[in-house]
């Protein structure tokens, strides 16, 4: 650390440099990196078809052959969420008998 006596233009409230690993790959590049520290990082992913309302009386009614009527249309976007916020539209595919979402839209953060 060099002396700060010796030096005429360093006072006692002058910042020190503090020096940072080099993480590698530029901020934001998707190239392996800072982000790359957390590709391991699980995180909650639900898609939602839709909503509906109902009774308990009519919960407690359901059963195997149980239809529930949501509140979007087939074929509508459904809402893709991560950790419980919604950042993503995407449209239902069937992919080798499964199902899947292709995402069609990501949704702004709104400022706040």
């Amino acid at each position: 650390m060099p002396d700060r006596s010796t030096n005429s233009t360093a006072s006692a409230d002058s910042p020190t440099p503090v020096g940072l690993p080099d993480f590698g790959g530029a901020a934001g590049g998707g190239a392996p990196g800072a982000i790359g520290l957390l590709s391991d990082v699980q995180l909650q992913v639900r898609i939602e078809l839709g909503r509906t309302k109902m009774l308990v009386e009519d919960v407690l009614k359901l059963n195997a052959d149980s239809v529930v009527e949501l509140d979007k249309a087939a074929g509508d976007p459904v809402d893709i969420y991560v950790n419980g916020r919604r950042i993503a539209r995407g449209e239902v595919l069937v992919l080798n008998e499964n199902f899947c979402v292709r995402v069609s839209e990501i949704i702004e953060p709104i400022d706040g």
